[in-house]
C-alpha cells in the first residue's frame, strides 16, 4: 500500500484518501490545541501561505492522545484553529498516533520514515515531510519550529 492509497476523513467529515494530495510536498502534523505547542499553528499557516503556490500542503491530524490536549470536538477544533491562528490548510477528524488504534496514516508514517522507523510519536507537533512523489524523507521532532523546515521544504518544491 502507498501512501496515497490510505483512508482519512476531513474534520469536516469527507472521506478522501491521501491521493488528494499527490504531486504536492506533504508537512503531515498531530496537532492540538491545549499544549504547549500550540502556537505552532502560526507557524505552520505561515509556511501553508508561503509556500502553497509553490506545491505545499500542510495536513493537521487533531489527537487527544498526549494528556488530553485536544478534548474538543472537530467543530470545536476548527473554531479554534480559525479563531486563534487563521488556519486555512486541511484539518481532519481526530485520530491516534500510537497504541493499539493507531490510524493506518501514522502506521505508514511511521513504518517508512527514514530515521527512526517505527518508533512512537513522541507528543503533539510531530512532523513528516514527504515529498511529491509520496516518499517520506525526513521525520522531524515535535519541538522544531516550522521555520525551521524551509530548506528543506524548500529544496523539495
Amino acid at each position: 500500500m502507498s501512501l496515497y492509497d490510505i483512508a482519512v476523513k476531513t474534520i469536516s467529515g469527507e472521506e478522501k484518501t491521501i491521493a488528494a494530495f499527490k504531486g504536492h510536498v506533504l508537512l503531515i502534523v498531530n496537532v492540538a490545541s491545549q499544549c504547549g505547542l500550540t502556537p505552532q499553528y502560526k507557524g505552520l499557516q505561515e509556511l501553508y501561505e508561503r509556500y502553497q503556490d509553490k506545491g505545499l500542503v500542510v495536513l493537521g491530524f487533531p489527537c487527544n492522545q498526549f494528556a488530553g490536549q485536544e478534548p474538543g470536538t472537530e467543530e470545536e477544533i476548527v473554531a479554534f484553529c480559525d479563531r486563534n491562528y487563521g488556519v486555512t490548510f486541511p484539518l481532519f477528524a481526530k485520530i491516534d498516533v500510537n497504541g493499539p488504534g493507531t490510524h493506518p496514516l501514522y502506521q505508514h508514517l511511521k513504518e517508512h520514515a527514514p530515521d527512526g522507523e517505527n518508533q512512537e510519536i513522541e507528543w503533539n507537533f510531530a512532523k513528516f515531510l514527504v515529498d511529491k512523489n509520496g516518499q517520506i524523507v525526513k521525520r522531524i521532532g515535535a519541538r522544531t519550529q516550522p521555520e525551521e523546515l524551509v530548506a528543506d521544504i524548500e529544496s523539495l518544491l
